[in-house]
């Protein structure tokens, strides 16, 4: 899976770690088709990155928006080899009783919905092919909890759930692997640590790393949960 001129859909590419991998795997000569919610930063992608590489504005959770955007991809592109299901929000720390009805639904339509979309989407041409792996990001709140977090943990447990799960349903040759890309200094990370998360690696950084071990997946790993390490 580490040779060059590989295919990788990659959601939630504007911002902090999606952003960086998808600078790294550009940078190791991989096609990127990356998506994200922000306008300015699907511009920015766009200028920064230039052809072959494809980023438009698009909400995972929205089917309809998936769909179209896959069939587009797919009438340019040679099916994916590698799914990255990377988009996420986090709810505004809280004791769950304090959460909004609206906020939870939120995280769980983006979260679990969207990384459903994706898949559905691009999966079979994956499995035409015979070839691929998708990995689903999860979180070190996905195997554990913490107070005030508990929608995003529920949908991270979820998505390794999911993720288990289709492990069991692909075909010989694919694979889907749940995984903890560790702590690292986003936003969102600040959004619950606020300064404490400066101690932690930058999304560079972490890119640097986590790309060539991303790269290595392979259909040997089907069904695993593993950690950036």
């Amino acid at each position: 899976m580490a040779d060059a001129g590989r295919v990788v859909v990659l959601s939630g590419a504007t911002r902090g770690l999606g952003r960086a991998l998808a600078a790294e795997l550009a940078e190791r000569g991989h096609t990127v088709v990356g998506c994200g919610r922000s306008e300015a930063g699907v511009s920015e992608l766009r200028a920064g990155f230039g052809e072959p590489h494809r980023f438009d504005v698009i909400d995972v959770a929205d089917w309809g928006r998936v769909e179209a955007w896959a069939r587009t991809t797919l009438a340019e592109l040679p099916a994916p080899d590698l799914i990255i299901n990377n988009a996420g929000v986090m709810n505004r720390p809280a004791p769950l009783w304090k959460v909004p009805a609206e906020e939870l639904a939120a995280v769980l339509r983006v979260n679990v919905g969207g990384t459903a979309n994706l898949i559905r989407a691009f999966l079979p041409a994956m499995i035409a092919a015979g070839r691929g792996v998708v990995v689903n990001m999860s979180s070190g709140w996905g195997r554990s909890t913490a107070p005030e977090v508990a929608p995003y943990c529920a949908s991270k447990f979820a998505v390794e759930g999911l993720t288990r799960a289709l492990a069991e349903e692909l075909p010989p040759g694919l694979a889907a692997v749940a995984l903890n890309p560790g702590i690292i200094d986003t936003d969102m990370l600040r959004s619950c640590w606020a300064g404490e998360a400066g101690s932690f690696p930058a999304p560079a950084a972490w890119a640097a790393h986590a790309a060539p071990f991303i790269l290595r997946l392979s259909a040997r790993d089907n069904g695993r949960s593993l950690t950036v390490g």
